[in-house]
C-alpha cells in the first residue's frame, strides 16, 4: 500500500480536471511499471493505492518518482509556477497478511466517505470503489466492503479542502 501527500498538504489537485489528470497518470504509470492496482483513491492533497507488485518490486520508487515529476510539472505549468514543490513524501507498506490486505482495500475504497466527500464509496469519481463493485465477485466485494478498517494505521491526516470536488 502506498500513501503520498502534497507539500504542506496544499490542495494542488483541487478541481475535477486536476483530479482526472492525477488519477489517469497514476493508472497509466502503474500499468507501465507492471503494478496491478487493486484499490486507489485520489484527492486534492493526497492519494492511496493498494497494488500487487511485479517480480521487480524495486520499480515502485521509479513509478512514484515518475508520477510525482510529471504531475508536479503539469500543475506548475497550469499555475505558471515553475519549480514549485508539489509533493512531500510517500509511505509504503508491504502487505503480507490476508487480513491486512483486506483491511487496506476496504480503507482505500471507503476513504472518500470517511473524509465526507461522498455518501457511498462508488459515488466518488476518483477512486476504484465503483470499478471494484462492477468487477469483483459479489462474495469478495461483500467481504472487502464489510471488513473492519478502523484500526488501519495509515498516515492520513489530510483534511478535505472546501475546494475539493464532491464536497
Amino acid at each position: 500500500m502506498v500513501t503520498s501527500g502534497t507539500y504542506l498538504k496544499e490542495p494542488f489537485f483541487h478541481s475535477p480536471e486536476r483530479l482526472e489528470f492525477l488519477c489517469g497518470s497514476l493508472l497509466d504509470f502503474a500499468e507501465h511499471y507492471g503494478w496491478q492496482l487493486q484499490a486507489w483513491a485520489v484527492f486534492a492533497n493526497h492519494y492511496h493505492f493498494v497494488a500487487l507488485s511485479p517480480s521487480e518490486a524495486a520499480t515502485l520508487r521509479t513509478l512514484i518518482r515518475h508520477l510525482h515529476s510529471v504531475s508536479a510539472k503539469e500543475m506548475n505549468r497550469r499555475d505558471g509556477r515553475p519549480g514549485r514543490k508539489i509533493w512531500f513524501e510517500y509511505w509504503e507498506t508491504r502487505l503480507s497478511f490476508q487480513r491486512s490486505y483486506l483491511a487496506r482495500l476496504s480503507y482505500v475504497h471507503y476513504n472518500a466517505v470517511h473524509d465526507g466527500l461522498a455518501r457511498v464509496p462508488s459515488a466518488y469519481r476518483w477512486c476504484s470503489a465503483g470499478w471494484f463493485e462492477r468487477r469483483a465477485s459479489p462474495a469478495f466485494y461483500k467481504t472487502v466492503m464489510s471488513f473492519p478498517c478502523e484500526r488501519v494505521n495509515v498516515p492520513d491526516d489530510y483534511t478535505p479542502d472546501e475546494a475539493t470536488p464532491g464536497r
